[in-house]
């Protein structure tokens, strides 16, 4: 990997994995463009060249440099000190501290850890967000792609969110981009079929009696005969130009997929890491434009995560390996209200990490299959460490520094419990990992 540190903080990361065709999504720092690189800062306070290379590559795809290229290995040995540089450069010192306990827990040698830790504490923490690269002509770029005006589709499951559907619905009805349908998929009760007859919409309406996230998106998607699906939930509101924006950051960078952002109050501003586009690493099915050949060349969505969590951040890390460009695109933003009723609420775990009941699984056992699936036990294992413990504070505390490090001593405490739930977790994702995906195909 570009630093071997990385595995503990970033321990199940989509850019710790080699694509399928062979490369690292981190560019090679000789093929980026030099008004790119002006944007970067070259580090000589690596002791090797290399190191202070894999920091600009670093830099160029976090600060938003995108392109489908990338490095094919990281065949020379980063010494532990520059490892431990970069950690400081990037992240809390929190988690350099967190590293450091891991590795002298591991067994590495102290003397060499210490040494390597006390000799990189005087690197300061970088603010190179701040300044993202710039993409200075997209205000004028004139999309040809919203000219053609390709049929999407908008794809809404609801679950007893008549309220807040009818917003969502007439936000439709306002967007400036007009060739577009809408397929609900209703799984409310009581049904309310005459609900949907005033909407001005091409809509069409699926009763579905199992209440089933994953079958319904998959349901519509298999529906429509759209060139690109726009994923949806039924408690966002969004401005009228949202579907052009998707549109046209799309085909600005080539990309396959458009991966909106969300915000959870009115006027709120764009969190840093979303306020600029860059190679996403997530995937939100709440707010996500997908081209249709994606869906046809790997599947549909995995029904293991059937009443479970993380369905879409599986689905966006199949379409990483198998190459496929995902932007992060900041225009195309969202308000998600997260109501506290209906939807995954309704239907099974809304909460990764925390439980519901003292003797249930932690984390939910979809977790620990896309993990273990994809990354292995050990970086599961990893993962495990970093998030179980901050996970026992609830949800409402999860930016709140100080009830986060209380959840670490509280998790102590609790450790026999704990530890059961995780093997209760880490035993039922065995069983999904033995049944296999349950990934359909688009034909």
């Amino acid at each position: 990997m570009i630093f071997e540190f990385l595995k503990y903080l970033q321990p199940t990361s989509y850019f710790l994995l080699k694509r399928n065709n062979g490369l690292y999504v981190f560019p090679d720092v000789a093929t980026i463009p030099e008004h790119i690189k002006n944007q970067l800062e070259f580090d000589e306070r690596y002791d090797s060249v290399e190191a202070s290379n894999r920091d600009m590559s670093w830099q160029a795809l976090n600060k938003g440099y995108i392109s489908k290229e990338g490095l094919s290995n990281f065949d020379e040995t980063i010494s532990i000190r520059d490892n431990y540089h970069f950690i400081r450069k990037y992240f809390n010192r929190a988690w350099v501290y967190y590293v450091l306990l891991l590795r002298l827990m591991s067994l590495k040698n102290p003397v060499r850890e210490v040494r390597a830790f006390y000799t990189s504490k005087a690197t300061k923490r970088s603010s190179y967000l701040e300044q993202p690269i710039d993409y200075e002509n997209y205000g004028e770029f004139n999309s040809s792609l919203v000219t053609q005006s390709p049929l999407i589709c908008v794809v809404i499951p609801t679950l007893n969110r008549y309220t807040y559907l009818k917003d969502v619905l007439k936000d439709l009805e306002h967007q400036s981009y007009k060739n577009f349908e809408v397929i609900v998929i209703d799984q409310s009760e009581p049904f309310e079929r005459d609900f949907y007859d005033v909407f001005n919409l091409n809509i069409t309406i699926e009763y579905q009696k199992e209440k089933a996230l994953w079958l319904a998106r998959n349901t519509a998607i298999k529906m429509s005969s759209a060139n690109y699906f726009l994923l949806f939930d039924d408690d966002s509101r969004v401005d009228e130009d949202w579907i052009v924006n998707h549109l046209k950051g799309l085909e600005y960078f080539n990309a396959d997929i458009s991966s909106g952002v969300s915000i959870s109050k009115v006027g709120a501003e764009t969190p840093r890491h979303y306020a600029f586009f860059r190679i996403s690493d997530q995937l939100d099915t709440g707010n996500v434009l997908i081209s249709r050949h994606v869906f046809e060349s790997i599947g549909l969505f995995d029904r293991q995560f059937e009443k479970q969590r993380m369905g879409d951040g599986e689905f966006g890390l199949r379409a990483y390996l198998n190459n496929y460009l995902n932007v992060s695109n900041p225009y195309a933003k969202r308000l998600h209200l997260k109501v506290g009723s209906g939807g995954l609420r309704d239907m099974g775990s809304w909460d990764a990490f925390r439980t519901k009941k003292l003797m249930a699984p932690r984390p939910i056992p979809s977790v620990l299959y896309l993990f273990r699936n994809y990354f292995g036990n050990k970086q599961s294992t990893l993962a495990l460490f970093k998030t179980v413990p901050i996970s026992i504070m609830p949800y409402r505390f999860k930016k709140n520094k100080l009830m986060m490090v209380l959840g670490i001593f509280v998790s102590l405490l609790l450790l026999p419990i704990v530890i059961f739930q995780v093997q209760k977790s880490w035993k039922l994702s065995g069983r999904k990992l033995n049944e296999g995906p349950k990934i359909e195909r688009l034909v």
